[in-house]
């Protein structure tokens, strides 16, 4: 059972995102709260325990990239999910600094909000398409010792040198995975596309992980960008 917290000034998104956690079984509703305030409340409690934090950005008496931080100080197992209007790339890379593992436009808000949130606790990284092209684009733009240190790998730690050409650090079907992770799809969506259980698709991107030595599906995206594995978004 992963806890949840919910933060957003929106009471119709508010409430639409807490009916979504507390129709999953597999989920529990701590609170849903529309200020900074409020969600240091629960964050700060002793009592409580957070696995999840679902957050806007733009809330009345402050950000949410407040609420990651100290939600990542109070509960380090906590992992945050940034669903905000603000698409541009500097949101979204300051939400990654902070510690957010995920980020959706509300524009692309999915319907069942709990299944984005049990296919981060399995792996996942969501990211809006839209917001995906975004971000590749502004890193092929940066120098690496511009970026956040935990979204830039070490690139020392490359032991094997790739250029744009050369995909063998990969099997073919890892690279067909990688290229869809970039496009934004789920495990569930990859699967159905390529004819494979989701088990199979979360065994090659455990793999593909261990090859590019990242932990997430969005420190992936950016490394395979880095290496030549992905092409340029438009």
């Amino acid at each position: 059972m992963w806890r949840v917290l919910i933060v957003e000034d929106d009471p119709q998104m508010l409430a639409f995102f807490a009916a979504s956690v507390q129709r999953s079984p597999e989920l529990a509703l701590v609170g849903s709260v529309g200020t900074v305030a409020q969600a240091r409340a629960i964050l700060g409690d002793a009592s409580q325990v957070v696995d999840v934090l679902l957050t806007d950005l733009g809330l009345p008496d402050g950000s949410g990239l407040e609420v990651i931080r100290y939600a990542r100080d109070c509960h380090p197992a906590c992992e945050p999910l940034v669903i905000s209007m603000f698409g541009d790339e500097d949101n979204v890379l300051a939400s990654i600094e902070a510690g957010a593992l995920g980020y959706i436009h509300k524009d692309a808000a999915p319907d069942d909000i709990a299944k984005t949130i049990l296919e981060m606790k399995t792996g996942a990284s969501p990211i809006s398409p839209m917001i995906a092209r975004r971000v590749l684009s502004k890193y092929r733009s940066m120098q690496p010792k511009s970026l956040p240190a935990h979204v830039v790998i070490a690139q020392t730690t490359i032991k094997t040198e790739v250029n744009g050409a050369d995909k063998s650090i990969l099997s073919p079907r890892e690279q067909e995975v990688l290229e869809l992770i970039a496009r934004g799809f789920s495990y569930s969506e990859i699967a159905a596309q390529k004819g494979l259980s989701v088990h199979t698709v979360q065994t090659h991107i455990k793999s593909l992980y261990g090859k590019l030595e990242v932990h997430s599906k969005m420190e992936a995206v950016l490394e395979g960008t880095r290496m030549g594995l992905l092409r340029q978004p438009l």
